[in-house]
């Protein structure tokens, strides 16, 4: 059985602040929930894509899809994803959202930086480990986070 709930008389109780939220069925959803969790699905598709390209050789400036550069392996991965990003690690950077450490989730881009220049990036994967295509001689491959300097960026 489902609740009824009488819409005006819920957004006179609880104030005008709450009128940009609303109610479908039973389920409260606020402003912004939609896009994250269409933003959540994206890097979770990126993130997949990234990890099938295991393997794959890095090439300085290669986007794919059989060699990458760090942020060539990112860009691929999310315009598979239907997400557009700049070509570089510094303008991806700047294109995110940029989120905490205790916000990043699987999907959430890992940028590392010198001082205020970013120099690679990476997909989150969890458990403080990020797909990437390190540098030449290397393959695209799950690795351990080594820095503390590191940002964090959301696709929107």
């Amino acid at each position: 059985m489902t609740a009824q709930v009488h819409v005006p008389s819920l957004f006179a109780r609880v104030g005008t602040a709450s009128a940009l939220t609303f109610a479908v069925g039973t389920t409260m959803l606020a402003p912004g929930f939609v896009h994250e969790a269409e933003a959540a699905a994206h890097s979770t598709t990126a993130l997949r894509i990234a990890a099938s390209k295991k393997g794959a050789p890095y090439r300085w400036g290669a986007t794919g899809p059989h060699r990458f550069d760090c942020s060539g392996l990112t860009l691929y991965a999310f315009k598979k994803a239907g997400r557009k990003l700049p070509r570089t690690a510094q303008q991806q950077y700047n294109k995110t959202r940029h989120i905490s450490r205790s916000q990043r989730k699987r999907g959430d881009l890992v940028f590392f930086h010198a001082g205020r220049s970013v120099y690679h990036v990476g997909i989150y994967a969890g458990s403080g480990k990020i797909w990437h295509s390190p540098k030449t001689g290397a393959v695209v491959r799950l690795e351990k986070i080594w820095s503390g300097s590191v940002w964090y960026g959301r696709v929107n």
